[in-house]
């Protein structure tokens, strides 16, 4: 009856799991997305780590086994998933950089910025979600869903200690973080914004 468990559990591999780990933090990038939660704070929007914790879970090992059919359902594919999580970004990006406010508060919301921006498209965006499916044909299930689950703490200790890390910077220092990472945002919106259309260009 849980020959599939042991099973499971016996495709532990140590090297597929740091590689997967690292791939996956590498493109979740928690630590550039400190900085944009900090300025969502000063914004006056909330977010709370424990619910991001949670919600990132649920939408990665659920992406990781029902991605293609979930794009599929709707007549998508991964590239036009990866546009649409780009002008998101790219959103954010310009918030950063101009300091303007696009993504406006709602009475239903309350300012709260948990799900939208934070965790989709920042942290399980098109980028980390087309990464599980690409790694799933190289490593076994058990080492990706560990990584899954360490990127998932990692992300929680980020965001459960942001707004200590705000009080100890300075507000110029903040200001400077901010400005550069969202740069680097807006290069890397763009960047997959351009790649995926092109690739959808192709397929015409």
């Amino acid at each position: 009856m849980f020959d599939w468990l042991i099973e499971f559990i016996g495709s532990y591999d140590t090297k597929q799991f740091l590689s997967a780990f690292f791939v996956l933090f590498a493109i979740i990038d928690i630590v550039g997305t400190i900085p944009i939660v900090i300025n969502l704070h000063k914004n006056g929007h909330s977010v709370s780590a424990s619910r991001a914790a949670i919600i990132s879970l649920c939408l990665f090992i659920g992406f990781m086994y029902m991605g293609y059919n979930f794009l599929n359902l709707f007549g998508l594919n991964v590239e036009s998933f990866a546009v649409a999580g780009s002008i998101i970004v790219f959103i954010v990006a310009m918030e950063m950089i101009l300091d303007v406010h696009i993504f406006n508060q709602d009475n239903e919301a309350q300012g709260d910025a948990t799900f939208t921006p934070v965790v989709f498209p920042l942290i399980a965006g098109a980028g980390s979600f087309t990464t599980l499916l690409s790694i799933r044909s190289q490593y076994s299930d058990f080492n990706i869903v560990l990584a899954i689950i360490a990127n998932v703490f990692a992300i929680y200790v980020a965001l459960k200690f942001v707004n200590k890390l705000e009080k100890w910077l300075s507000p110029g220092v903040v200001c400077m973080f901010q400005k550069a990472f969202g740069i680097i945002l807006l290069s890397i919106a763009v960047k997959l914004f351009t790649s995926n259309l092109s690739i959808l260009f192709g397929q015409l």
